[in-house]
């Protein structure tokens, strides 16, 4: 496979058994756990930043906010770029503490010329942390946003409050797409006893897909998200209905590219000294029907680069995270992000 670059897209061009060239433009889409991307400053609406404040237990001071955010700018300087010099589109990110942060983010040196916008809804969640969406005007126009409540107290969580699932509706460089970017209820209290809770997520987002593929059969959807769940766990392939096999997947069903991955032993994140893949990004059948002249699906990656691994130690190979207890580590995450990747006939 031969690239070449045309305008900001990166092309490919491919050869077929006919010997005929096509060249396809690239875009990528990713998502990131920021992992706590607090600023310093107090906010009295929200008991989860006091943590992460000077006087804090992390001792979160302005000098470690900066290296974190110059950090997390390292990562999005390089994701994608080696297919797509731009980087991705679209970038849905989770644990931001309000917009302030991505502001900051987006102003980095690193970054600041690819004109990052972004799209945050305060969210009702107990810590205080929300998802967010990062993207490029260059290539992407914002019709629609949104924020889907997941009331967990359905499931008898006795005050419980989670993130929304942020719902985007826009065009990618010529095509509508829905964006959903998830952050689904964590395992705390064990896998088992939390499931339902993370089931309950996954119905909020299938409600509204189901909705919006009943009025049109080729939306195209993206789910994207740190799901709490491996690509194999009933949220993901009972409630989504999400299969890891393209051959299976309808043109209004869904294809999750990240089963295989996590089959073969790749993860996202580290748990009890094994890999958990729970940062997922999720297509509709849409994206591998379509023709050539509307984007669709090319491959996907696991963001693992060297640079983001621990060298040493218990943890050697999982992702450096930002703190080691309450010690700051000068870390990036404690996941590493995920992309896909989509083509189309290049004009």
């Amino acid at each position: 496979m031969k690239k070449l670059f045309l305008s900001a897209f990166a092309a490919i061009t491919c050869i077929t058994a006919s010997a005929q060239k096509k060249n396809y433009m690239v875009t990528a889409v990713a998502f990131y756990n920021f992992e706590n991307l607090f600023d310093t400053e107090d906010d009295p609406k929200n008991w989860g930043d006091d943590e992460f404040l000077p006087t804090g237990p992390y001792r979160y001071t302005e000098e470690i906010y900066q290296q974190k955010l110059h950090n997390l700018a390292t990562v999005l300087k390089q994701l994608g770029t080696e297919i797509t010099p731009d980087g991705p589109a679209i970038i849905g990110t989770a644990e931001i503490e309000n917009g302030r942060v991505l502001q900051d983010l987006t102003q980095q040196p690193l970054i600041k010329d690819r004109n990052y916008k972004y799209i945050h809804f305060d969210s009702r969640d107990s810590r205080g942390i929300d998802v967010a969406m990062l993207y490029s005007p260059k290539y992407f126009q914002v019709l629609e946003a949104r924020g889907l409540n997941v009331d967990i107290s359905e499931s008898g969580e006795k005050g419980g409050r989670t993130r929304d699932i942020l719902y985007v509706r826009g065009i990618l460089a010529g095509d509508t797409v829905n964006v959903f970017v998830n952050h689904w209820p964590s395992r705390r209290g064990g896998e088992a006893a939390s499931a339902p809770l993370r089931a309950l997520a996954a119905s909020v987002a299938k409600r509204v897909i189901d909705s919006l593929t009943m009025r049109n059969p080729d939306t195209r959807v993206i789910l994207m998200g740190d799901l709490n769940d491996d690509p194999v766990d009933a949220s993901v392939v009972k409630v989504l209905g999400a299969k890891g096999d393209k051959e299976d997947v309808r043109k209004n069903g869904l294809y999750n590219p990240f089963t295989s991955f996590y089959k073969n032993g790749i993860g996202t994140l580290g748990y009890d000294d094994r890999w958990n893949l729970f940062d997922q990004i999720i297509i509709s059948g849409t994206f591998l029907k379509a023709g050539d002249d509307r984007w669709r699906y090319y491959k996907a990656e696991v963001f693992n680069r060297e640079f983001l691994k621990n060298k040493f130690g218990q943890w050697k190979g999982y992702p450096h995270r930002s703190f080691d207890g309450n010690n700051w580590i000068n870390g990036y995450s404690d996941h590493f992000p995920t992309l896909i990747y989509l083509v189309k006939a290049a004009s």
